[in-house]
């Protein structure tokens, strides 16, 4: 059974006045439920919540607090579901409104949690249409007009593919309103090719991503098996040509994956609140010989942070003054100021000064490499 997220962003929901650009709703609702008629399991992510609250309460332009752009979107979010429900019941469809948060991913419980109810969701033949709640979240957790939040959920619920509709035609090799001469990159099979283009940041005034978060998402997701596409939410018949399996905008292959699914929320999900940098023979362990990693192979210790709280991990350069060489990822069995008091020591020795602690600082179970 083909299983797909759609992910509209805040320039294909509303144009420039913050107005739902209906016809543009009522296409995608439609080919969505065409799939969802020939079998297909279908979760709609959208943004413009804002942007729909900023356009009721007749706001000139994006607000910039926290407590503005919350405020609009307590506003604009009812509203905009109330569209989709309204545009999927007319093609036969029951839809869900599912709000979600940074830590909604982020904490393990909540992400299990929210995987069994979307699940749940999708045996019952009804479509999820996702948002960010963004009432509550703050500047330091959003998921950039839900590029993220739109992999994640590919991700936490194991979809073939991700489509992510902008009002662009897909990703150029330099951003096409500057340079006229940009062309269109129709395939991405190794992202170390994009390397050398210009992949900004620009936005529309309604909404907050830009292409970067897009590729950023298409890496995410790819990485766990998902193919993934950027192409024109706006003009007509492009949806339906990706679901229809032609080549449309820009098409990123899916990967082999790697991970289990946990370690895919580890490396992608969970938060780092801080790091170890560890020596050479510590990294030659975890690396080539898939061990733990102990306290007698940590040097420094980055951040503050508690006993199960991911770290990231990197290689201490030598004393030239390099930058330190990102390993990797994992939960941390200790606290900063627990693995502080006993870094570069053997098993032995740390369980004199910390009898009950564990003998990994983080085991090869909940490490992920890069």
């Amino acid at each position: 059974m083909r299983r797909v997220v759609v992910k509209l962003g805040s320039s294909v929901v509303a144009d420039g006045d913050g107005e739902p650009r209906m016809q543009v709703l009522a296409r995608v609702c439609a080919a969505l439920a065409r799939l969802h008629r020939e079998g297909g399991e279908v979760i709609l992510v959208s943004s413009g919540a804002i942007a729909r609250g900023m356009r009721v309460m007749e706001l000139g332009q994006r607000p910039t607090s926290i407590g503005e752009l919350q405020a609009a979107s307590a506003v604009g979010q009812g509203k905009l579901y109330w569209i989709y429900d309204e545009l999927l019941r007319a093609q036969g469809l029951t839809s869900a409104q599912v709000l979600l948060t940074f830590f909604d991913m982020s904490a393990r419980t909540h992400y299990l949690n929210a995987r069994q109810t979307l699940t749940k969701l999708l045996e019952w033949r009804v479509l999820p249409v996702i948002n960010e709640n963004d009432t509550t979240a703050t500047d330091e957790i959003s998921f950039g007009d839900n590029d993220f939040l739109a992999a994640q959920v590919a991700v936490l619920v194991g979809a073939e593919e991700l489509i992510l509709l902008t009002d662009t035609d897909g990703l150029y090799t330099a951003d096409p309103r500057r340079y006229p001469d940009a062309r269109i990159v129709s395939e991405v099979g190794d992202f170390s090719a994009l390397e050398g283009l210009e992949i900004g940041h620009t936005t529309s005034p309604l909404g907050s991503g830009g292409m970067r978060s897009k590729v950023v998402a298409a890496d995410m997701a790819t990485a766990a098996g998902i193919a993934t596409v950027i192409c024109n939410g706006l003009r007509e018949g492009a949806l339906e040509a990706v679901l229809a399996g032609e080549l449309e905008g820009t098409r990123f292959s899916r990967r082999e994956a790697r991970y289990s699914s946990f370690k895919l929320w580890l490396k992608y999900a969970k938060p780092s609140r801080g790091t170890l940098l560890i020596d050479a023979g510590a990294v030659k362990a975890v690396r080539e010989g898939s061990a733990s990693l102990l306290p007698v192979g940590v040097v420094e210790v980055l951040g503050d942070f508690d006993a199960g709280d991911a770290v990231d991990i990197a290689e201490r350069q030598a004393l030239d003054g390099g930058p330190a060489r990102p390993l990797g990822k994992g939960i941390c069995n200790y606290s900063a100021a627990e693995l502080r008091q006993v870094i570069g020591m053997k098993s032995a020795a740390v369980r004199e000064v910390l009898p009950r602690a564990s003998e990994e600082a983080v085991h090869r179970d909940y490490l992920v490499l890069d």
